[in-house]
């Protein structure tokens, strides 16, 4: 036997040792970056409490999702980042929206972890909340935590739409349909933002449908 062939059959059994080694970390990463994507609070799951400063038209008060509960179900949505395309066309549908929400009983939020000053702009803003529907600031992220949200650093330099530097983190977009009872009815997430939207507004609807016998 050539003493070159055991050698080269060394060689290629550590080769292939080390692909499915590779292999191996490839499907672990991929697992675990779908379970954090996954992690957010599911229906049943009783949906943290939260006061917040918040901004309606302009205008910052103090935001309870106690007292919210209290008038009927409530949209808790998380959006990254106020004068973002995403988020402007997300907080621009549910205003357009808005009185269907209420035709159901139900009451909107958003939540970032934008400063208020900025949320009084975005909330007053005709292309995003159109006054609409009240913004809540979670400069640190502790409430998008609580909801087992993601939140991740803004990349250096990024910038919204009208030119501002984004100096905070982002929340993951993820929208809470949020019963009387503090319980998680619906979970809604990884849809585009006018499809967030949508789905939300279904999902509301379905819940506060009469139940027949």
């Amino acid at each position: 036997m050539n003493p070159i062939q055991p050698q080269a059959a060394r060689w290629l059994a550590l080769a292939l040792a080390l692909v499915l080694v590779l292999v191996l970390v490839l499907v672990l990463v991929l697992v675990g970056a779908t379970l954090t994507a996954h992690a957010a609070l599911k229906e049943g799951d009783p949906a943290p409490d939260f006061q917040a400063t918040a901004s309606l038209a302009g205008k910052s008060f103090g935001y309870s999702l106690a007292d919210a509960l209290k008038r009927g179900p409530v949209v808790v949505y998380f959006y990254p980042a106020a004068f973002t395309s995403g988020c402007s066309i997300q907080a621009h549908t549910f205003a357009e929206n808005a009185d269907k929400f209420v035709a159901v009983g139900a009451s909107i939020v958003g939540v970032s972890l934008d400063p208020i000053a900025r949320l009084n702009e975005f909330s007053a803003d005709p292309q995003s909340c159109a006054g609409k529907i009240p913004v809540a600031s979670d400069a640190d992220g502790r409430i998008a935590k609580a909801y087992e949200l993601v939140v991740s650093d803004t990349p250096a330099g990024r910038k919204d739409n009208h030119g501002q530097e984004i100096a905070h983190g982002r929340a993951e977009r993820t929208t809470f349909i949020v019963t009387p009872d503090g319980k998680v009815a619906a979970t809604v997430g990884g849809l585009a933002p006018d499809a967030n939207v949508h789905t939300a507004l279904e999902a509301v609807q379905k819940i506060t449908a009469p139940h027949k016998p």
